[in-house]
């Protein structure tokens, strides 16, 4: 009888840790799936001619997505250290790729790509070029464009101000921040009037405090001739910084002239915004956290929630038995960063004999 209680007792020990050994390479899989960067909806084209081939057209494509990633993941002045490189190593980097929408007119070859970047790989190689990454996250900011005619001292918010009217006229996909302008209201225009000779130093916080929006750049374009001086005050997770531009010889009712300030000011934007939430990739901090082995509905949160952090580079399991799971992480920050994160994400972790439980 005790050997048959045995055997029984060791045969639900086997079934547990075949099941748990089999949760573990599902969530783990999921996980390195969900370890990627996607750009989507590049449009590639070729005229269809004898000499066409769709692996050239392709490879086109995939340099446009990898342009348009070092876009959203890089600065302006980093990105250009690394926008060429060669369609082998960028290959190399390439997890698939996707063909949409093909269309054969008038003897153009036209299609959309969608290509999965290794975000490890890609990190490494930004690594070994010495170039923090920054993480891809959205930012709605308050846009106060403030237009200054030198000459005949007028001052224009919303009429006769054509950085207000054409300011999200055109946007591109991989930008991060979307600007949202302040509503036509005669009150503010007045205000602004009556502050005219204070306006650079004006702290505008009675209009930004009228937009639920704790992000805000303060535009002011001074025009004298054809020449454009401009102060922009960006506030970007309470840092204020100051920059300022100038341009000459430029006709702002010249659509490539005003694409082209247009398209500087936002470069400048986005480079502050990476700057604020970069990677410092040569940190690699290595954190161990235990967690019990039978709450699966814990653990499948927790993969979760470690493969979406970008701070991350790495986690696997170190070890596990039938009580707890540890997991090690490589973590490219400071651990009150971490701890911050997972407190937010409704994970307490507390210490016990010197390693961090989820309780």
């Amino acid at each position: 009888m005790q050997i048959i209680n045995k055997l029984s007792k060791l045969q639900k020990v086997y079934i547990f840790f075949i099941s748990f050994v089999l949760f573990i390479i599902i969530f783990f899989t999921t996980y390195l799936n969900a370890n990627s960067f996607r750009v989507s909806d590049i449009e590639i084209s070729s005229p269809f001619e004898l000499n066409f081939k769709k692996s050239k057209v392709i490879d086109e494509g995939f340099k446009a997505s990898y342009i348009n990633l070092l876009s959203m993941i890089t600065t302006s002045g980093d990105r250009n250290k690394i926008k060429d490189v060669s369609i082998k190593e960028l290959k190399s980097m390439i997890d698939s790729f996707t063909i949409s929408d093909e269309q054969f007119i008038n003897n153009e070859y036209f299609a959309k790509l969608e290509t999965t970047f290794n975000k490890k790989k890609i990190l490494n190689f930004l690594e070994k070029k010495n170039i923090f990454p920054s993480i891809p996250i959205k930012n709605k900011v308050l846009l106060i464009p403030i237009l200054l005619d030198v000459e005949t001292d007028g001052i224009y918010l919303f009429n006769d101000n054509i950085f207000y009217k054409k300011w999200n006229d055109t946007n591109k996909n991989y930008q991060l921040l979307d600007y949202l302008l302040p509503r036509e209201d005669l009150e503010d225009l007045n205000k602004i009037h009556e502050m005219s000779d204070s306006i650079e130093t004006h702290d505008f916080i009675n209009l930004i405090a009228k937009y639920d929006l704790k992000d805000y750049i303060i535009l002011i374009i001074y025009k004298n001739k054809d020449e454009i001086k401009i102060l922009s005050k960006i506030n970007l997770n309470n840092s204020l910084k100051i920059n300022n531009q100038k341009y000459s010889k430029v006709n702002l009712f010249d659509e490539e002239n005003l694409n082209r300030i247009l398209e500087n000011l936002k470069n400048i934007y986005e480079d502050e915004w990476k700057k604020n939430n970069q990677i410092n990739t040569s940190i690699k901090l290595p954190l161990t956290i235990s967690i019990k082995s039978k709450n699966y509905k814990k653990i499948i949160s927790l993969e979760e929630t470690l493969s979406n952090i970008d701070l991350i580079s790495n986690f696997y399991i170190l070890n596990f038995d039938n009580k707890y799971t540890q997991y090690r992480i490589i973590y490219n920050g400071s651990p009150i960063t971490f701890l911050n994160y997972m407190n937010n994400n409704k994970f307490e972790i507390v210490m016990q004999n010197n390693i961090w439980t989820i309780k």
